[in-house]
């Protein structure tokens, strides 16, 4: 089923994902003690629900199926994997760095995404 959703759609839906887990990473943090799966499908449905405009292009009767439901999951699996191995710039890198040691500060980050998060919480660092 989700297979044969137009390409736009299963866009909007990947795009979903990564914005969900990024935004329910940034709640958490980026720890990985605090992840927990519940708590981020909970996070998707909320999301999906309230802001996702992909919603309303897909039949109720695909949505209802359960076939489609996983490959959705599987969907999933594959954005969150994508997303942690997706290494920061050299450029990124060395921008947060320089402001770890103007704010003496040692946050770690393994990925882009995560990278972001720091920079976020270093830039409110600078302007406190």
């Amino acid at each position: 089923m989700y297979k044969e959703l137009p390409t736009g759609v299963k866009s909007s839906i990947t795009r979903s994902i990564k914005t969900v887990f990024e935004n329910y990473m940034a709640s958490i943090e980026w720890s990985e003690n605090r992840f927990k799966m519940e708590d981020f499908i909970q996070a998707w449905r909320i999301y999906i629900s309230e802001s996702a405009s992909w919603t309303d292009k897909v039949s109720e009767e695909c949505k209802q199926d359960p076939a489609f439901h996983e490959e959705v999951a599987k969907k999933m699996n594959q954005v969150i994997e994508k997303t942690l191995n997706e290494p920061p710039s050299e450029e990124h890198v060395a921008k947060i760095e320089m402001m770890q040691e103007q704010l003496d500060t040692h946050y770690d980050y393994a990925c882009k995404a995560e990278a972001a998060y720091v920079e976020s919480i270093l830039k409110e660092k600078q302007n406190a």
